[in-house]
């Protein structure tokens, strides 16, 4: 029930990306400046996790309590920027408000996941992250889906979403599996402490690569499907239908590296999907225009999978090494600086396209050479 209502509340994410086309044409804005739109929720995000975070937030209240506010208040900051933003100007606003809405969904979803199920996590949180993928996926399928419709309905559709989320969280409550409320009496002593634990800094270098990856790639598929020979050889597809497959395919990709990770642990899975994914962005980079569309379409594909299967992994090293009663702050702040780190990579690489096209590629690829590395020096160095 956790999973499915992640998958409505994060429709919220990217319900603008599914009107990309309609909203440059009727703002007359170009693909760097609606890239701003997604820089705007991440930049919200940030914001709301650290003061979660910081305040204590995350782990004084009850987790189901907030997920349900944070969804109510995301509904209808999503349902305005369709129906009363007036260009980018109130664009950016309605959409950073989302993003702030949004920290109290992800996160606080992976501390319901922890409630209920600390005894497999990893699984439990590749179903999270999983569904985390599908609901970034949704809109450009209810886009392919209405395309006939005007895009406010379209983007409308996932604040009903997340309401439905709503009330499925409200329904189920907290989980047994940790104190009610839980904040230490000082949180920053409680980050502090969890930064402490060597496998707790590993899995959020790891996490911090990933990062720079992911939200990039997501918010560049529609561009690098209708840039490249996709857009033609599969025009019956559409470039929202392409786009949605290689989002949507990363849910597999979770529920994967999720059932392997019972066999192989977190630690391995992790890092090999992250080790694939930046293959895949190398493969890309190097080989677009020679591939035929079969191969490249089988590429994005196995890519898509591979970018986001290491996500819930990463969580689950960092939940099990944390203090148990900062698990809600410590995802928090491991999420706001992850996310702060996609601001970047978002504003690079969709201005990097703007110039050179499908080789702005390359500047995905330091994102899960830097994780590797971080993970692996962070185990073996000690605090200092």
């Amino acid at each position: 029930m956790i999973a499915l209502a992640q998958l409505l509340g994060t429709s919220l994410w990217f319900s603008a990306n599914s009107a990309m086309q309609e909203l440059a044409r009727e703002w007359d804005v170009s693909a760097v400046e609606i890239g701003w739109l997604t820089g705007a929720v991440q930049g919200g995000f940030i914001l709301g996790t650290l003061t979660l975070a910081l305040t204590g937030l995350a782990d004084r209240f009850r987790a189901s309590h907030l997920f349900v506010a944070s969804a109510l208040a995301g509904a209808l900051c999503n349902a305005l920027f369709a129906w009363a933003a007036q260009g980018l100007a109130d664009g950016l606003v309605w959409r950073f408000l989302v993003g702030l809405c949004l920290a109290g969904i992800y996160p606080v979803g992976m501390k319901l996941v922890v409630s209920f199920a600390p005894e497999r996590t990893g699984q439990a949180l590749a179903q999270l992250v999983a569904m985390l993928t599908l609901g970034t996926a949704l809109p450009h399928g209810l886009r392919e889906l209405g395309t006939a419709l005007p895009w406010p309905l379209v983007i409308s559709a996932s604040s009903l979403l997340a309401l439905i989320g709503a009330a499925l969280i409200w329904r189920l409550g907290d989980g047994p599996h940790l104190p009610r409320q839980s904040a230490p009496s000082n949180p920053r002593a409680g980050l502090r402490e969890a930064f402490a634990v060597r496998r707790f800094r590993a899995a959020a270098w790891g996490y911090f690569g990933h990062m720079w990856e992911l939200y990039a790639f997501w918010t560049v598929v529609p561009l690098l499907v209708a840039n490249s020979p996709l857009a033609d050889a599969y025009s019956g597809l559409g470039v929202s239908g392409m786009a949605f497959a290689v989002i949507g395919v990363g849910a597999l990709g979770c529920l994967l590296g999720g059932a392997l990770s019972r066999r192989f642990g977190s630690a391995a899975v992790a890092l090999w999907a992250l080790a694939l994914s930046g293959f895949c962005a190398v493969a890309f980079a190097l080989f677009w225009r020679a591939l035929p569309p079969s191969g490249l379409a089988l590429l994005l594909l196995v890519w898509g999978a591979a970018v986001v299967a290491d996500s819930p992994q990463f969580s689950a090293l960092a939940s099990k090494a944390c203090p148990p009663t900062a698990v809600g702050a410590s995802l928090a702040i491991m999420n706001a600086i992850g996310f702060a780190i996609t601001v970047v990579a978002i504003a690079f690489v969709t201005a990097l396209f703007e110039r050179i096209g499908l080789d702005a590629a390359w500047l995905l690829v330091p994102g899960p050479v830097a994780g590797l590395l971080g993970y692996g020096l962070a185990l073996r160095r000690r605090l200092g």
